[in-house]
C-alpha cells in the first residue's frame, strides 16, 4: 500500500466508489436505454430547425436568414412539461421554476429508482449538482425589466438561481447529507461526481447523487457562426478530425447514484461500474489565456486520477474525451493524455478514444455526466460505441506515436489481463479540469435460494394518480415481456424495497416465469391482482384470531412445506402437545383422512387452531407485520395472550389442551346462530339457555341443552327471526360450561402469567385487557363460560381511526363479522391470510395476497424477510411522470392563447392556462387524489379566500376543505397571500394563522372571528 502526495492510497480497493444507478435525458433520447441505442448505432442527435421553429421562438427572419446562422441544435423534447403534482408544486410555482431544476428533479428520482433505492431508506444522502445559466429567468421571466427587491423577486431567485439546485433536490428527497451546487462551466457535472466520491470516501454521506443539467431557453433555436469561436460552422461536431471547426451546443440532464463499493456489495446493490480514481485541478495561468486549455493542467489531472485509483494507465483501454472538435483544443487534449500515460508505458495504439459530443453536441454543465454515463454503458455492454465524423486525423495529432486511436465503429470491447477500464475527461472554460477512471463492475454475488426464487412473488406498484398507476403497470408488463426480462424474484424485491410507496397502489401475485408475469400484469387473471387507495399515514393493524369451528383438515399445510420458520413453530407445538393429546398434532393436521377426522373433536380442534394461529402470527411478525392491537374469538384469545407475552407457549398449549378436554367432558348441548340483536333475543331465552356470543349488531349465538334450544328455535321462527344451528357438540360459553371453570382456574394458578407486552382487547368485556385481568387466573378460568363479545371487542380495536383487520387463522369468519359490526365506518379494511374450508388454492399464495392487501391499505411489511437470502436489485422502468405544460413566455407576449408574463405569475395575478397546466384558453382541472372531497364555498368570505387560493396556487376547483400544503403551498407563498389579504381588503391575518388553519374553511373562520371581535370592540 503506497501513499501519494495527494493523500490517497494506491490500494485498488481503498476508496473505490460504486455507480449503482443512473438516469438521463439527452438529445434524441428520453431515457438511458434510448441513449445507449443511439450511441451504439452511431446516431447524431442534432435537429435541423425549420422556419416555423425559429419564428415560434421569436427569432427574427432577418437573423436566421443570414448565411452564417446555423439552423441546428441538439434538443430535448418537452422542456416546458413537468409533473408538478408529483413533487408537490402548485401550478403557479411550477411555472416559475427553472426548467433545469424541474428536469433535474425528475432525473434524480429516476436515478434512485434505477438503483433500487427508496429515498427514505437512505441514512445520509448527499447531492452534488450544477446547472447552466438560468436562461428561463433571463429570457422569459425577467425579459430585461428592472429588479426591485421584493417578495416576488425573492421567489424568482430561489426558483431559478443555480445555488438552489442541489438543496431543492435534497429537500424533495429528504436527504440530510451535504447538498452542494457545483459550478465550473463545462466540467461542472464531472466535478460534481468527483466531489460526491470524495464525500463518500470521507464518510460524510452514505449515498450521493451527482450530475448536471443544461436547458437552453429559448430552446428551438440555432446560433450565429463566427470564425475563430468555438461554434461549428455547419452544426456538426467532428472531434479529432482534420475538418473539425468547433462544436454545437445542446441541452441535456444526467444523474448518477454513488455509494462506497464496500457498502454497495454488502447491501446487494447492482453495481454498474466502479469509480477507481478521480481528480480535479485548474490550469492556473500556465496557458495562453483564460478561455484557452492548458496541456500541463490536463496532464496532471489525468495522472492524479490514475494514481489515486492505483491504476496503471496501460490497463485503461478506452477514454471518453472532452473532445470539443476545435482545431487547437483537440491536439492539446491528446497531447495531455499521451504525456499522462507515458508515465506508465511507451506502448502505442492500445486505447480507444471517443467523444459523445460527436453524437449530441456540447451540453456544457451536463457535458461531463453525458460522457460518464456513456462510459458506464460501454462497460455494462462490453462494447465501444463509435465516435462520429472522424475521417482524417487533425494534422496536429500524430496518433501513431500515441497510446490512442479514434474508435469509429461499434466493436466488442475485448477483455484483457486487467478488468475493463475507461477514463473520462471534462474540461471547463476557466481551467477547471476533471478526470475519472472507471472499471467494470465486479461479478455479482449469489441471489437468494431457490425456495423463494421459485415461489410466487408479489409485484408492488404505486403512484400518485390512478393514471400514473396504469402507466406504471403497462411499463412493467412491457419490461417482463421483453427479451431481457429481469428475474421475477429480483424484480419483486426491487419494487418492494427500492420504491417509495404512494397512495394509489396495485399488488399482483405472479409466478417465477417473466412471460406469465407480463400476462398477469396485463390483467389476464384479475383474481391475482389487488388494487387500493392507501390514504395517508399508516393504519392501525389489528390481529383477529378465530375460534373453534373454523378449523379444517390440511389447514396451513402449504405454509408448513414452504416456510421453515412456520414449520419449526408447528413442530415445536406438536412436541409440546404430545403428552396432553396422546398423538402427534401434525398427523391430525396434515395426515390421512382418518387421522384428520380427529379435528372435529373439541380436545384436538382447539390445540390445532392455537398452534396454527400461533405459527402464523409468528410468521407475520417475522415479516414485519406488527399488531397495534389483537382480538381473539373464544379460544383465539389464548393465542392473543400468548403472542402478547401473557402466557408462555408451553403453558398456553397445556391450558388450551386442558380447556378442550374439559369442555368435551361436559354433557352435549346445542348452539344457535340468530340474526337479531342481543336485546331482541334476551326476552325469548328459555331457562338454561344463554347468549354465548354477540358477533355483530344483529347477529348473536344462543347455547344450552338441545331441547331448550329447540324451544327457542320455534319461538324465533314464530317471530320471523332467521336462525340456524351450528355444527358443534357442546353448548360453549353457556351455563353448561360451569363445571369447566374451577379446574381451569386452578390450572392457570400454576402458570407464571405476565403483563402484556402487546395490547389486546378482552373478548369477555369488549374493552382493552388490563394487567389485572391478564394476570388473574379467574379471568382465564371463567373465559369458557362467559359470552364472547366479539362485536364490542372489534369495535373497540377499530375505534382509533383507519384500521386494517388481519385475520390470523383459517378463513374469513371474523372478517365477515367485523365488516357487519363496522358497517358504514370509513377506513376499515380486512385482510385474510389462510384459505377457507373447501377452498382450492395454494396456502402461500393466499398469504401473499393477504400481505398485498395489507400493503394496499397502507400497512407496513418488512419486505426483505420474505426473501430467504440476498436478492439482486433489478433495472425496472421508472415512474411514469404525468407531465403537463408549465411555462411563462417572454415578457410582453399577451395575445390570446399566448404564454403569460412575469407580471401575471410572479406578482400573484392569475397565470394563463398554459402556465397552469391546462390547454391554451382552458382552465386547469381540480387536482386528482386530494384527501378531501370537493366542498363548494358557502358564504362570501369562503368564496373570496377560495378565489385567492386559486389565484396563487394555480388550480381551479379548490374546495373549502382542501389543504394548503397538499396543494403545493409553502411559507413564502403564504407570506404573499397574507400581504394580498391585507393590501387588497384590509384583512389582517398572520402567516402563522394561515399555516395553522390550512383550509379555506378554517381560514375563513379566523377572518370571521376577527371581524366579530373588531365589531364588538367598536364604540
Amino acid at each position: 500500500m503506497t501513499l501519494h502526495d495527494d493523500g490517497f492510497t494506491a490500494d485498488p480497493d481503498a476508496g473505490a466508489v460504486a455507480i449503482v444507478g443512473m438516469a438521463g435525458r439527452f438529445p434524441g433520447a428520453e431515457d438511458i436505454d434510448a441513449y445507449w441505442r443511439n450511441l451504439r448505432d452511431g446516431v447524431e442527435s442534432v435537429t435541423r430547425l425549420a422556419e416555423r421553429d425559429l419564428l415560434a421562438e421569436g427569432i427574427e427572419r432577418e437573423e436566421f436568414e443570414r448565411p452564417e446562422y446555423v439552423r441546428a441544435a441538439p434538443l430535448l423534447d418537452g422542456v416546458d412539461l413537468f409533473d408538478a403534482r408529483f413533487f408537490g408544486f402548485s401550478a403557479r410555482e411550477a411555472a416559475l421554476l427553472d426548467p433545469q431544476q424541474r428536469l433535474f428533479l425528475e432525473c434524480a428520482w429516476h436515478a434512485l429508482e434505477h438503483a433500487g433505492i427508496a429515498p427514505e431508506a437512505v441514512r445520509s444522502g448527499g447531492v452534488f449538482a450544477g446547472a447552466n445559466m438560468p436562461a428561463y429567468l433571463m429570457s422569459n421571466l425577467l425579459g430585461g425589466r428592472r429588479i426591485v427587491l421584493d417578495s416576488a423577486v425573492f421567489e424568482l431567485q430561489i426558483h431559478n438561481d443555480k445555488d438552489y439546485l442541489a438543496t431543492r433536490t435534497a429537500h424533495q428527497l429528504g436527504f440530510t447529507g451535504p447538498a452542494l451546487s457545483v459550478q465550473t462551466a463545462c466540467s461542472t457535472s464531472l466535478v460534481a461526481v468527483h466531489e460526491a466520491a470524495q464525500t463518500l470516501r470521507a464518510g460524510a454521506c452514505d449515498v450521493a447523487l451527482a450530475g448536471g443539467v443544461c436547458v437552453r431557453v429559448p430552446h428551438r433555436v440555432g446560433y450565429r457562426y463566427e470564425r475563430g469561436l468555438i461554434y461549428s460552422p455547419d452544426g456538426h461536431c467532428r472531434p479529432f478530425d482534420s475538418e473539425a471547426r468547433g462544436t454545437v451546443f445542446g441541452s441535456g440532464v444526467g444523474v448518477v447514484v454513488l455509494k462506497r463499493l464496500t457498502d454497495a456489495v454488502a447491501e446487494g446493490d447492482r453495481v454498474l461500474a466502479v469509480l477507481r480514481g478521480s481528480a480535479v485541478n485548474n490550469d492556473g495561468s500556465d496557458k495562453v489565456g483564460y478561455t484557452s486549455p492548458g496541456v500541463t493542467g490536463q496532464e496532471q489531472v489525468i495522472l492524479q486520477a490514475l494514481r489515486t485509483g492505483g491504476v496503471d494507465a496501460r490497463t485503461v483501454t478506452a477514454v471518453e474525451a472532452h473532445g470539443t472538435a476545435t482545431p487547437i483544443g483537440d491536439p492539446i487534449e491528446v497531447n495531455a493524455l499521451t504525456r499522462a500515460h507515458r508515465h506508465f508505458t511507451e506502448d502505442t495504439g492500445y486505447c480507444a478514444l471517443g467523444s459523445v459530443k460527436s453524437n449530441i453536441g456540447h451540453l456544457e454543465s451536463a457535458a461531463g455526466i453525458a460522457s460518464l454515463i456513456k462510459a458506464v454503458l460501454q462497460l455494462q455492454h462490453r462494447e465501444l460505441a463509435p465516435s462520429l465524423h472522424f475521417r482524417t486525423p487533425n494534422p496536429r495529432i500524430d496518433f501513431d506515436t500515441t497510446p490512442f486511436r479514434v474508435n469509429t465503429r461499434r466493436v466488442a470491447w475485448e477483455p484483457g489481463d486487467a478488468p475493463r477500464r475507461i477514463g473520462v475527461s471534462s474540461f471547463g472554460i476557466g481551467g477547471t479540469n476533471a478526470h475519472v477512471v472507471l472499471e467494470e463492475a465486479p461479478a455479482a454475488g449469489p441471489a437468494g435460494d431457490g425456495r423463494t426464487t421459485d415461489r410466487p412473488q408479489l409485484l408492488l406498484l404505486s403512484a400518485k394518480t390512478p393514471q400514473a398507476l396504469e402507466a406504471a403497470t403497462d411499463r412493467l408488463a412491457g419490461r417482463f415481456a421483453g427479451p431481457d426480462a429481469p428475474d421475477v424474484a429480483d424484480a419483486a424485491y426491487t419494487l418492494q424495497t427500492g420504491r417509495r410507496p404512494m397512495r394509489h397502489r396495485r399488488a399482483v401475485l405472479v409466478p417465477a416465469d417473466p412471460a406469465r408475469a407480463a400476462s398477469l400484469l396485463a390483467g389476464a387473471e384479475p383474481d391475482r391482482t389487488r388494487q387500493g387507495d392507501a390514504g395517508t399515514g399508516r393504519p392501525r393493524t389489528v390481529f383477529l384470531f378465530p375460534g373453534q369451528g373454523t378449523q379444517f383438515p390440511g389447514m396451513s399445510h402449504g405454509l408448513y412445506t414452504a416456510d421453515p420458520g412456520f414449520a419449526a413453530d408447528i413442530d415445536r407445538s406438536a412436541r409440546l402437545l404430545r403428552a396432553d393429546l396422546g398423538l402427534d398434532l401434525r398427523d391430525v393436521l396434515y395426515g390421512t383422512a382418518a387421522q384428520a377426522a380427529r379435528l372435529t373433536s373439541t380436545e384436538v380442534a382447539q390445540p390445532a387452531l392455537f398452534a396454527t394461529e400461533y405459527a402464523l402470527a409468528r410468521l407475520l411478525l417475522r415479516w414485519g407485520v406488527e399488531p397495534d392491537d389483537m382480538v381473539g374469538h373464544s379460544v383465539g384469545e389464548f393465542t392473543a395472550a400468548c403472542v402478547a407475552g401473557v402466557l408462555p407457549l408451553e403453558d398456553a398449549l397445556h391450558l388450551v389442551a386442558l380447556r378442550g378436554r374439559l369442555m368435551r367432558e361436559q354433557p352435549p348441548g346445542t348452539m344457535l346462530s340468530i340474526e337479531a340483536s342481543e336485546e331482541a333475543v334476551a326476552p325469548l331465552l328459555p331457562p338454561g339457555v344463554s347468549v354465548a356470543a354477540v358477533n355483530a349488531p344483529a347477529l348473536c349465538v344462543a347455547a344450552g341443552p338441545e331441547e331448550r334450544v329447540a324451544t327457542l328455535e320455534r319461538a324465533l321462527a314464530g317471530a320471523g327471526v332467521a336462525a340456524r344451528r351450528l355444527h358443534t357438540s357442546h353448548a360453549f360459553h353457556s351455563a353448561m360450561m360451569d363445571p369447566v371453570v374451577g379446574p381451569l382456574t386452578e390450572a392457570v394458578r400454576g402458570v407464571a402469567l405476565a403483563p402484556c407486552e402487546r395490547p389486546f382487547v378482552s373478548g369477555v368485556t369488549g374493552e382493552p385487557i388490563t394487567s389485572e385481568q391478564a394476570t388473574d387466573p379467574a379471568y382465564w378460568g371463567g373465559h369458557a363460560r362467559r359470552p364472547v363479545r366479539f362485536a364490542d371487542a372489534v369495535r373497540t380495536a377499530a375505534s382509533k381511526g383507519r384500521t386494517a383487520l388481519v385475520e390470523v387463522g383459517p378463513g374469513t369468519t371474523l372478517s365477515t363479522l367485523a365488516r357487519a359490526t363496522l358497517a358504514g365506518r370509513r377506513g376499515i379494511s380486512t385482510v385474510r391470510t389462510m384459505r377457507r374450508p373447501g377452498e382450492a388454492g395454494d396456502d402461500m399464495e393466499t398469504l401473499l395476497l393477504g400481505i398485498g392487501d395489507l400493503w394496499l391499505a397502507g400497512g407496513e411489511v418488512r419486505w426483505p424477510a420474505l426473501h430467504d437470502g440476498p436478492r439482486r436489485r433489478a433495472a425496472l422502468p421508472g415512474y411514469p411522470f404525468q407531465r403537463e405544460r408549465h411555462w411563462i413566455g417572454p415578457s410582453g407576449e399577451q395575445s390570446a392563447g399566448a404564454p403569460g408574463t412575469l407580471a401575471q405569475a410572479a406578482d400573484g395575478r392569475p397565470v394563463p392556462a398554459e402556465a397552469k397546466g391546462g390547454a391554451a384558453g382552458e382552465p386547469p382541472t381540480r387536482p386528482a387524489g386530494l384527501r378531501s372531497a370537493y366542498t363548494a364555498p358557502r358564504d362570501d368570505t369562503e368564496k373570496w379566500i377560495v378565489a385567492l387560493w386559486e389565484e396563487f396556487l394555480g388550480f381551479e376547483g379548490i374546495g373549502v376543505d382542501d389543504d394548503f400544503f397538499e396543494l403545493g403551498g409553502h411559507s413564502l407563498l403564504g407570506t404573499q397571500m397574507v400581504n394580498r389579504m391585507r393590501d387588497g381588503r384590509g384583512v389582517t391575518v398572520s402567516l402563522r394563522e394561515l399555516l395553522s388553519h390550512p383550509t379555506p374553511a378554517k381560514l375563513a373562520a379566523v377572518v370571521t372571528a376577527d371581524r366579530a371581535d373588531g365589531a364588538a370592540e367598536s364604540p
